[in-house]
């Protein structure tokens, strides 16, 4: 099996795709959309992309993915726990910080610590957090928010660890591939779909179909649907799989309201 991550090496999505599958041949990419590629075109057979964070929430640039930009199903969610950790040259002090380089994500999770120990070092958003730890070679006054990894992957030192501002700190992922999973009996099913936004109670009409089937609602948000303003796109996570009658019956019923359906897939749901 070969798996595509967020690179290079050190990231969480490379930690990611370890728990996944520890002896698949990894794939590391520049980007959230050519890790999907890479599955598209057959240079890997699954990817791996964060979808939420405990802190920071959802991560936007992969709903995007997922909603217009591919037709590959969700077969698996992970959980990593995510420890940040400021990364330095060897030898280099805290007071040589002038910079300092991240993923959007782990800079706004490391908000307090930066606000109270670099409130003048400048921030730089980095495509991953291992590509941030390469930064730091290039500049005399860089540091880097990554993971521990990601240090010992790429020659830096750990300056400060456990930064973030919740000890709690945990991303989920997704695994995509051709195919979703087949039911295992503790599944979860992941949809997203639109309503006629000009008209009052479409999308509670919606919803009342999972409750009245007794299908629980594990997630629940929305996205700008990127073709009209106050239209939105609603993405559901909810316990069942697609296979089950139940399930089947609930989302023709759905399928059938809403002027729009489509189902990611259905996965195993995570048990640590």
């Amino acid at each position: 099996m070969k798996i595509a991550f967020l690179g290079p090496a050190g990231t969480f999505g490379e930690m990611a795709a370890l728990q996944y599958a520890p002896d698949a041949e990894r794939v590391a990419l520049p980007s959230h959309a050519g890790v999907v590629a890479a599955v598209g075109s057959g240079m890997a057979d699954v990817a791996v992309l964060p979808v939420e964070n405990s802190v920071e929430g959802s991560v936007s640039e992969t709903l995007d993915i997922l909603i217009h930009e591919t037709d590959l199903r969700v077969r698996a969610e992970l959980v990593v726990p995510v420890e940040q950790c400021l990364l330095v040259r060897p030898g280099m002090q805290a007071a040589d910080v002038g910079v300092i380089y991240s993923h959007p994500q782990a800079l706004g999770q490391c908000r307090g610590f930066l606000e109270r120990c670099f409130p003048r070092a400048r921030l730089e958003a980095s495509l991953s957090t291992a590509g941030a730890v390469q930064e730091i070679f290039r500049h005399a006054d860089a540091a880097a928010i990554a993971s521990a990894r990601a240090g010992d992957v790429h020659g830096a030192e750990v300056l400060a660890r456990g930064i973030g501002d919740r000890k709690n700190n945990v991303t989920r992922f997704v695994v995509l591939a051709a195919q979703d999973a087949q039911p295992s009996g503790q599944d979860k099913t992941s949809i997203a779909f639109t309503t006629q936004h000009d008209r009052p109670g479409t999308l509670v009409r919606i919803l009342n179909e999972f409750a009245d089937a007794g299908l629980n609602l594990t997630r629940i948000e929305s996205r700008p649907s990127k073709d009209q303003l106050g239209v939105y796109i609603f993405l559901v996570d909810f316990e069942g799989h697609r296979q089950e009658e139940a399930v089947a019956a609930v989302l023709d019923r759905v399928r059938a309201k809403a002027s729009w359906l489509r189902v990611f897939g259905s996965y195993p749901r995570f048990a640590g």
